[in-house]
């Protein structure tokens, strides 16, 4: 979760990345990550009962490279995991799709997430780019209470759920009626990127800094498509 000035910075962080990747890979240590384009090893995890069909990809096919972690990402290709974690967190898909989209501004290749967490321990991981002890809070007392958020990287779907379930937890927090100018679905990406204090501060009318107002500004761009990208599903 970062604002645009992060952005950019990740283009330069990402050089130094793809540079200590490839030491790794020539000093025989290049960790087993599939071929972009290739089916991602199944994570060894319990589908929840409470999912009625298993997302694409899940039913024997050949993913596509789309769909493999390490290929080629559009957010939109996981409609159909957005739409069934957010229906079991009970937030909007919408809003889900379009973290999604504001968070996909940097490469979500394991291995390059990988070698830059060893040099920023507290870096994010995952689609939903989500951070250690956010991801520790939201798990307990959930059915991925198990996992661990150093496997967010290579499971997607896994990525998704927390996401969702972070933010149904915020939605939790937020008072029956608030002072500020902004919609709960705001509120919520507002929450999802500077945390449930500022949220909240924002709900009482406290203005957002130039980070939080430019996560705003994505979250507007990108929410006619991520309309459209859950509307295709049934």
């Amino acid at each position: 979760m970062a604002g645009r000035r992060t952005r950019w910075g990740w283009l330069v962080l990402v050089v130094a990345a793809v540079v200590v990747w490839g030491l790794v890979t020539r000093g025989g240590h290049q960790p087993s990550q599939p071929r972009a384009g290739s089916p991602s090893p199944a994570p060894s995890r319990t589908p929840s009962p409470s999912l009625s069909s298993s997302p694409p990809g899940r039913d024997g096919a050949e993913p596509s490279p789309s769909r493999t972690a390490g290929g080629r990402y559009d957010p939109a290709d996981y409609a159909a995991e957005v739409q069934a974690r957010a229906e079991q967190a009970g937030v909007g898909a919408r809003l889900v799709m379009a973290i999604l989209y504001n968070e996909a501004y940097k490469p979500h290749d394991p291995a390059l997430e990988r070698a830059w967490q060893r040099y920023k321990p507290d870096a994010a991981f995952g689609i939903a780019n989500m951070h250690r002890a956010a991801f520790d809070d939201t798990k307990r007392g959930r059915d991925f209470a198990g996992r661990r958020w150093d496997e967010l990287p290579d499971d997607r779907d896994l990525a998704i759920e927390a996401a969702a379930w972070h933010l149904h937890d915020l939605a939790a927090r937020l008072p029956a009626r608030w002072t500020g100018p902004y919609t709960r679905d705001e509120l919520l990406a507002l929450g999802y990127n500077t945390g449930a204090a500022n949220m909240l501060a924002f709900a009482r009318g406290a203005s957002p800094g130039s980070q939080a107002r430019s996560y705003l500004d994505r979250l507007h761009d990108n929410w006619e498509k991520a309309g459209r990208a859950v509307a295709r599903q049934p």
